[in-house]
């Protein structure tokens, strides 16, 4: 913090917009390490009974973060009690978390033709404490009795619980949906059937890989605006935002078809690093080389990696591969391009063309890049 200050004095009083940004990308580097991820159930009827797996960041819910509204529990008013659960050895967190469930319950809408089911807890697993900096994902498993000649059901989750992917199990033909906070699916036959077509798989998949990149995907908003500050003429940027998207649409392609694997303790430290370079060759020139196209491709292999891996951790629904990935992918640049343009109006439109940019503008919001993905890579390899 205090070398980012030296920064913005160095470049002489009342640059505020500096200020302004530097702030943005300090607060920005604050966050990453509790990433709001979505929950993930599964549901299955078996006999009069209706059973549910999720899989989720309990500790966000029982601490009563609005996960609607957080990218990051850091930055949450509740992170101090959210870092209390977190260090919990796994059976202090169970009976915490089994005198919650009861309220819990109560904001789980599940309806079988009309008539509310009240959902019973059967089990909890939470995973040792381990890497307290890093997310921890724990299940839950519930059920709920169905009344007799039960049909469908429709499945509520409260916003306060963020996002849920919730995927029909043991039918033909399944249910498979992506929540936003607060929504209901519609009716969900029992019997199956319920498989979204083509073209409604491809426009839900949208916003989820918009979601992916506004708000939550810092590192990558940090490197679409790394490209951005090297110029803001539209020409150098539309060059480096064309090969970043075809380098991360082909890996993303091939990791999401499983031909391409790597983990994440390796994609994540190099995509911190990605956004290290383009800052620091930000510092270095004033203008495109004719090197760095090859280079932001190059990185943008990496984060198509990234991109996968949230792919990963839902699924792409059976049926509908290529429709719902091709709508991710476009929810994606949707997101890139909504960063460009918010940041072309907030600097570009107003400062862009004015002699001082480079100097009060460009220079100190990449430095303040580079020291953010510097220590990115610093926590992801070492912490």
């Amino acid at each position: 913090m205090v070398l980012l200050q030296r920064l913005v004095a160095k470049v002489g009083p009342g640059m505020r917009m500096s200020s302004l940004l530097l702030g943005m990308l300090v607060f920005a580097g604050q966050a990453g390490a509790h990433e709001v991820l979505p929950a993930i159930a599964d549901m299955e009827q078996k006999g009069s009974a209706l059973t549910f797996e999720v899989r989720l960041n309990l500790e966000g819910v029982v601490a009563g973060i609005d996960l609607s509204q957080t990218a990051d529990t850091n930055a949450a008013p509740q992170a101090a009690t959210y870092d209390q659960l977190r260090q919990l050895d796994p059976a202090e967190f169970e009976a915490r978390f089994r005198e919650f469930w009861p309220a819990m319950a109560a904001r789980i809408a599940i309806t079988a033709d009309g008539a509310r089911l009240e959902p019973e807890l059967t089990g909890v697993e939470i995973p040792p404490v381990g890497d307290v900096e890093v997310t921890r994902a724990s299940a839950i498993r519930f059920v709920a009795a169905l009344p007799a000649g039960a049909g469908s059901v429709v499945v509520g989750w409260d916003a306060g619980f963020g996002t849920l992917v919730l995927r029909q199990m043991g039918v033909a033909a399944p249910y498979d949906g992506y929540l936003e906070a607060g929504a209901v699916t519609p009716p969900i036959a029992l019997t199956g059937g319920g498989q979204a077509g083509r073209f409604e798989t491809f426009l839900g998949y949208i916003p989820v890989g918009f979601d992916h990149i506004v708000p939550k995907g810092l590192d990558h908003i940090l490197f679409v605006l790394g490209l951005f500050f090297l110029s803001t003429r539209w020409r150098p940027l539309l060059g480096q935002v064309s090969a970043f998207t075809v380098a991360h649409t082909i890996t993303l392609a091939l990791a999401a078809l499983g031909y391409v694997r790597l983990p994440g303790s390796i994609v994540e430290p190099l995509i911190a690093v990605s956004i290290v370079f383009v800052a620091v060759e930000n510092l270095l020139t004033d203008g495109l080389s004719r090197w760095r196209p090859l280079v932001v491709f190059c990185f943008g292999l990496l984060h198509g990696l990234g991109f996968a891996s949230v792919l990963g951790q839902f699924g792409l629904p059976e049926g509908a591969f290529v429709p719902a990935l091709i709508g991710f992918n476009l929810g994606v640049e949707f997101g890139q391009l909504a960063v460009i343009a918010a940041a072309f109006a907030l600097v570009g439109f107003w400062f862009g063309a004015k002699p001082w940019y480079r100097r009060v503008i460009s220079v100190p919001a990449s430095a303040a890049i580079a020291l953010v993905g510097s220590w990115w890579a610093f926590q992801r390899v070492f912490l």
